[in-house]
């Protein structure tokens, strides 16, 4: 599996980020995780975005999916053609919030565009992929991915606060990208975020192998969420910015 990072920037995009959105690559096969705000103009430095096999969406927040709006005038207007549909997986009403984002009728919305599914409960099969969800603790219904290839296992927070499901997606994960959205001792506000030293306590608490901490808001310190994270995880540590890869 092979993971690149569009976009990191939290809650908006910054002056170096879009927001929420990673590119994963496996046999061919293309998906990405989240398409936040500002992230299709960066994907395309990566891809072609008809490329694109499948899209996940965390939930239903601005930073994770308003990117789909301007993806689904890509697909549908294409000079040579409209792209063919594909699927994307999500919250209940996916479908209409991108509908009424983009001021369509419900009817046909994007349903031309995009096949929208309902996450279902436990795992399912995409492509060569096995995914796992499970609804996470956010302000509205939120996911978080469990990914797996062949023995290897990368686990994405989405958005969340502290929750033992979290520790259960990341168990033993290769690679656990992360949110840490508040610093310690600031921010502290419980069901919503997490900070560097709450994402590195579940990333020790479920065994993960690496840390990659994500979702910074551009008006938060990278470095000091890094810091705040340093001490609670013995594995590696790193900071998501645009274009980093990870190879599992």
């Amino acid at each position: 599996m092979k993971l690149t990072v569009i976009g990191c920037s939290g809650s908006f995009p910054g002056p170096a980020s879009p927001a929420s959105c990673y590119l994963l690559e496996v046999e061919g096969y293309k998906v990405l995780l989240d398409m936040g705000s500002g992230a299709l103009g960066a994907l395309q430095r990566y891809t072609d975005v008809y490329d694109i096999d499948a899209v996940l969406l965390s939930h239903l927040h601005a930073d994770h999916c308003m990117d789909l709006c301007g993806y689904y005038v890509a697909r549908k207007y294409r000079p040579e053609g409209s792209a063919p549909r594909i699927p994307v997986y999500g919250p209940v009403d996916s479908a209409d919030r991108m509908a009424r984002a983009y001021d369509l009728p419900m009817d046909p919305g994007m349903h031309g565009e995009f096949d929208f599914t309902l996450f279902p409960d436990g795992a399912f099969e995409l492509g060569p992929l096995r995914i796992t969800t499970d609804l996470l603790v956010h302000p509205i219904d939120a996911y978080g991915l469990r990914i797996e290839h062949e023995g290897k296992v990368l686990t994405y927070s989405g958005d969340t606060g502290a929750c033992d499901g979290l520790v259960r997606l990341a168990k033993d994960s290769d690679l656990f990208l992360c949110e840490a959205s508040f610093h310690d001792g600031r921010d502290d506000v419980p069901e919503i975020h997490l900070n560097g030293r709450e994402a590195a306590e579940h990333a020790a608490r479920a065994g993960a192998h690496r840390l990659v901490l994500t979702h910074i808001p551009p008006w938060n310190d990278p470095e000091r969420t890094l810091n705040e994270a340093t001490g609670n995880f013995e594995g590696p540590i790193d900071l998501a910015h645009p274009g980093a890869v990870y190879v599992l």
